[in-house]
């Protein structure tokens, strides 16, 4: 196996940049609107958006049925219990936590698909997580249990749709299919989430959300369903799961960055130091060749039709 092609590091690179930026706006945009509201409305706005698109292309839909419903597990149930825990743990101890994702969807993909890295891979990948750790460490960082935990179970479900996207994805016709049925199962999801909320706890509509808060949600519903899906899902295509997971390790990257650049944060010295080790760690992955899977991930196989 060869290393990634430049087209596909391209889209990994874009939904990093994506990813990252989507983050720092969902961060401003937590300060006004409940977790679940703002799921449902960056949903509402990437599903919008994207029907948009394919309407104007002519696209029918045509996704296998069992590939739209991960939808429901993500980004619709990962990225709930993530955004719930985002409002109890910091931001820099959600970024750290994050970071074990790539690794569980390694040990995923060895399980399931017979993905192997090899040793100079594996040890990559490590120093990427080292990077990650001193880019976002933060000596007063601090975080609820609840938090902690909420965010695991979104980390173990993002690795679990990643693992299934890669093995059902080739058999599906159109990458942009794909983000809008399952996207618009999420919505249905968080729509669902939003009733019993209303039900039980009385209403999850906001009460103080100001223009950049609103903006904030629909420039991260931009950004980090509807663009990042769209190029993570079409590198996915063609590069093996746990070799897709390098350019996680990018998002921390961005984060800080436009933390630096959009809200006036600090940045300090160790954080370059970490952000170099990073970007070390991936370009190197990319251009490594990765060892041949034990089975054919990347045949064509059609998810199940229910």
């Amino acid at each position: 196996m060869t290393g990634i092609a430049r087209v596909d590091l391209v889209r990994l690179a874009l939904a990093a940049l994506c990813w990252g930026l989507g983050t720092v706006s969902s961060k401003q945009a937590l300060t006004a609107l409940a977790p679940i509201t703002l799921l449902a409305a960056q949903l509402a706005v990437s599903v919008g958006v994207v029907a948009i698109v394919l309407r104007i292309r002519g696209t029918r839909l045509s996704a296998p049925s069992g590939l739209a419903r991960l939808g429901l597990l993500n980004p619709g149930l990962a990225y709930a219990l993530s955004l719930l825990g985002l409002v109890s743990i910091s931001a820099s101890l959600s970024v750290i936590l994050w970071a074990l994702e790539p690794l569980l969807i390694i040990v995923l993909a060895a399980l399931t698909l017979g993905e192997r890295l090899s040793r100079t891979l594996i040890l990559l990948t490590g120093l990427a997580v080292v990077g990650t750790v001193i880019v976002a460490y933060d000596p007063a960082v601090n975080g609820a249990l609840l938090g902690v935990v909420l965010t695991l179970a979104g980390i173990a479900c993002c690795a679990v749709y990643s693992v299934a996207a890669r093995r059902w994805l080739p058999g599906a016709d159109s990458t942009a299919d794909v983000v809008l049925l399952q996207q618009a199962h999420a919505l249905a999801f968080a729509l669902a989430a939003l009733a019993i909320v209303a039900v039980v706890g009385g209403t999850p509509l906001p009460t103080r959300a100001g223009l950049p808060e609103l903006a904030s949600a629909i420039v991260s519903g931009l950004l980090y369903y509807a663009a990042a899906y769209w190029f993570y899902l079409g590198a996915l295509r063609n590069v093996p799961a746990s070799r897709a997971v390098v350019s996680f390790y990018l998002i921390p990257i961005v984060g800080v960055a436009a933390s630096f650049a959009w809200l006036g944060e600090r940045l300090e010295p160790r954080q370059l130091i970490g952000a170099a080790i990073v970007l070390l760690a991936v370009v190197a992955s990319a251009r490594q060749p990765g060892s041949a899977p034990l089975v054919a991930a990347d045949q064509p196989v059609r998810s199940p039709a229910s």
